[in-house]
């Protein structure tokens, strides 16, 4: 049998399953939320962890150009 068949046949028990009760229509929702926010709170660790070292890169440039500005600050 081909694994194309396979996945058809629970993907239409799972929809009908949707479709005919409310409690798994809302467990789906929860589990498709709950999945978002994993995928998101990933993402914001990934970019704003200081241990990464493309944030280390932008905390270290952005020190630099804050030192510019203040050192020019202070020379006037």
């Amino acid at each position: 049998m081909n694994p194309v068949y396979i996945y058809f046949i629970i993907f239409s028990c799972v929809g009908y399953l949707i479709v005919t009760d409310a409690s798994v229509a809302r467990l789906f929702v929860l589990l498709t939320e709950l999945a978002r926010i994993q995928y998101q709170k990933i993402k914001w660790w990934l970019l704003n962890n200081p241990q990464m070292p493309w944030v280390k890169y932008l905390m270290w440039r952005r020190a630099l150009r804050l030192a510019k500005e203040l050192e020019k600050e202070f020379k006037k």
